[in-house]
């Protein structure tokens, strides 16, 4: 059983790297000489097909895994104070 969990999660772990690859090769696409319409349909099967290996890999890693991200990419998220408002810094 200790060897199944760990095989998905390497899977979940590659398949992740995988998606993250995808959308790194969005904006190299134009460089391969392709016409526009073959560039945009690249481009949009690439965005596409990382976000459906990206939602694979949160389902297969679990929920931990997920608020782990989460709670990496809340830098953006103003603190707020009991009554949901933006709290004042001194």
């Amino acid at each position: 059983m200790k060897t199944r969990k760990r095989f998905l999660r390497i899977t979940g772990f590659v398949i992740l790297i995988t998606s993250c690859f995808l959308f790194i090769l969005i904006p190299v696409v134009p460089w391969f000489g392709f016409p526009a319409g073959k560039v945009a349909g690249i481009a949009a099967g690439l965005l596409i097909a990382g976000e459906i290996l990206f939602y694979l890999s949160l389902f297969i890693l679990g929920k931990e895994f997920y608020s782990k991200i989460k709670s990496k990419i809340k830098f953006w998220k103003p603190e707020t104070d009991s009554a949901n408002l933006p709290a004042e810094k001194p």
